[in-house]
């Protein structure tokens, strides 16, 4: 219900916000936000803080809820498992949402198969491993090669009108 909620509060802050509006223009393109006058290094300050809120706000519901101490253990997994989250969810709320609910139950149910089946946890890193490479395969295979975005230099359809009028003929 927390993480629900969190989702809903960041997709509102982003999307109907001043606030977020700053800080998608900050993160967009810093030059165009410092000249229209919107605060560059309060906009990184700020969305630090509310990463670090967020993370935060993960962090007391694992101790809390299972672990009842902060270990290295607990600790050590969250900023990698964040970044793959992220990634898979497009950076969006509801995406990294619905990415969240995946890992998770990857996760949950690794631990499961192996105290069941006997079967590797190995294979549950393996198949998340797999899913963050194809994800993040094309943009990097298309940023090292040099090669255009599909569909971003489509030609502009023309219209029947157009067409015949230049043609001379009739529609």
């Amino acid at each position: 219900m927390v993480a629900v909620l969190a989702t809903v509060f960041v997709w509102w802050l982003l999307n109907r916000s001043t606030v977020g509006f700053e800080l998608r223009a900050v993160g967009a393109n810093p030059s165009a936000a410092r000249t229209a006058g919107i605060s560059v290094s309060k906009g990184y300050i700020l969305a630090m803080a509310i990463a670090g809120a967020l993370a935060g706000l993960a962090g007391v519901a694992q101790v809390s809820g299972t672990e009842k101490v902060l270990t290295s253990g607990v600790a050590a997994s969250f900023g990698f498992d964040a970044i793959t989250v992220a990634l898979l969810g497009r950076s969006s709320p509801w995406g990294t949402f619905a990415a969240g609910l995946l890992f998770g139950a990857f996760r949950a149910g690794g631990v499961t198969m192996q105290a069941s089946t006997g079967t590797s946890i190995d294979i549950v890193l393996v198949v998340q491993s797999l899913i963050v490479l194809f994800i993040a395969a094309p943009p990097l295979v298309r940023s090292l090669f040099r090669l255009p975005v599909p569909g971003a230099f489509a030609a502009p359809k023309r219209s029947k009108d157009r067409t015949s009028a230049a043609t001379g003929g009739t529609a």
